[in-house]
């Protein structure tokens, strides 16, 4: 009942939004184009401004192409309607002002119309090139462990791939071939390598892209809340094994004379009658003398990692907000929303993701890959510089 209550204030307030929305759209339109009519434009608007929800309904195969022009649609929309949530409210309170003031506003429709649209198209336009051009941000790390080599490590991190029918192979052939140059020992996924449903990562054979990622040591992944959303966690860990990808589901592997250290996502505490495995649980029997790599899609429990024993902590899962001014709600939920932090002597770094949710738009946030160089006890540091925790960014 607490959910069925929940979905229909959700619909409620996403009905408000819109109509709010749309009104601004029609007061512009009945301006720019007299003759248009209610009863056209309305099933028009209200079609589109829910064309992501429509585009999640399960349809017959034939009409499956339909859906995900819906999705796809939808998801651009959203951006819409976040930039309109921001910039319409201003735009009624200047309008109020103004007549407060006295101010003659005969124009201020076309001309507010048109400011609005021209900064609309400047956030998409460069909210498209934040999401598709890719930073690459270097962290060097120290951790005073040993794996009895001179040799640090490369350890390349992913996360928030949201493969699916917005993100597709274009842009993860570019990812497998700039982690590829990385030559690195270790490649790691930080959970979201879907964006819910497994339909359009089979069907578009993007297993087969990530299968040509190449490490040393191998490549290992994690869970994240959208392979959960997806319901197809058995068929997602079958297709990842037989590329040669390792999906740990609460599950420890030595390799490289350390530890990675893969959680469930923390829906499973949710969605899972077991829930997950806490990160004590986990580390028990290990050999804390050497190092010990953890990946956790959702950054929370820094202090009980670090407690345990865990010396690098990776996460993704927040974009840091995608879109702004999202990040500062992001800031105050996580005690770390992007970036790097030490806590004692745990590294913890959480990534924006290379992928997107929802629109492929990114303002304040930017799409990225993790560039690990890690020097351990009795290694050398990478090109003989004191090896430290501020990344440096490559754009690519």
């Amino acid at each position: 009942m607490r959910m069925l209550a929940s979905g229909i204030i959700m619909l409620l307030v996403l009905g408000l939004v819109n109509f709010y929305i749309g009104w601004h759209l029609w007061v512009l339109l009945k301006d720019w184009v007299p003759g248009i009519t209610a009863a056209y434009y309305w099933p028009v608007f209200f079609v589109i401004a829910l064309s992501y929800v429509i585009g999640r309904i399960p349809l017959p195969k034939a009409l499956k192409p339909v859906g995900r022009l819906f999705k796809v649609v939808g998801s651009y929309y959203l951006a819409c309607m976040e930039f309109a949530v921001i910039v319409l409210p201003l735009t009624d309170l200047l309008y109020g002002v103004l007549g407060l003031t006295g101010v003659n506003r005969t124009a201020f429709t076309a001309e507010a119309g048109v400011t609005l649209v021209t900064l609309l198209a400047v956030f998409l336009v460069w909210g498209s090139r934040n999401a598709w051009s890719t930073i690459v941000r270097t962290h060097r790390l120290k951790v005073d462990k040993s794996i009895g080599t001179s040799v640090p490590l490369t350890v390349a991190v992913a996360s928030d791939l949201h493969l699916g029918n917005i993100v597709g192979n274009r842009h993860l052939r570019r990812m497998v071939s700039e982690i590829n140059a990385m030559n690195p020992d270790i490649i790691l996924l930080a959970g979201d390598v879907l964006d819910d449903s497994i339909e359009p990562f089979i069907r578009n054979g993007m297993d087969q892209q990530l299968k040509q990622l190449k490490a040393r040591h191998g490549v290992y992944a994690v869970l994240g809340n959208h392979e959960y959303y997806g319901g197809s966690i058995k068929q997602y860990s079958e297709v990842m094994e037989n590329i040669g990808i390792r999906l740990l589901q609460d599950e420890v592997v030595e390799t490289a004379g350390l530890y990675i250290v893969g959680r469930k996502d923390k829906t499973a505490e949710s969605m899972e009658a077991g829930g997950r495995m806490s990160v004590d649980a986990l580390l028990s029997g290990l050999d804390l003398s050497r190092p010990v790599i953890m990946m956790d899609h959702q950054p929370t429990g820094f202090e009980l990692a670090s407690k345990a024993g865990v010396d690098i902590l990776l996460s993704g899962h927040t974009h840091r907000g995608q879109i702004a001014p999202n990040h500062w709600i992001t800031k105050r939920l996580f005690e770390l929303d992007w970036g790097y932090l030490l806590k004692n002597k745990l590294h913890v770094i959480v990534s924006s993701g290379y992928g997107t949710w929802g629109p492929p738009i990114r303002l304040a946030s930017r799409s990225e890959l993790i560039k690990l160089e890690v020097a351990l006890e009795g290694s050398r540091s990478y090109g003989d510089e004191q090896v430290a925790s501020t990344p440096k960014a490559v754009l690519i």
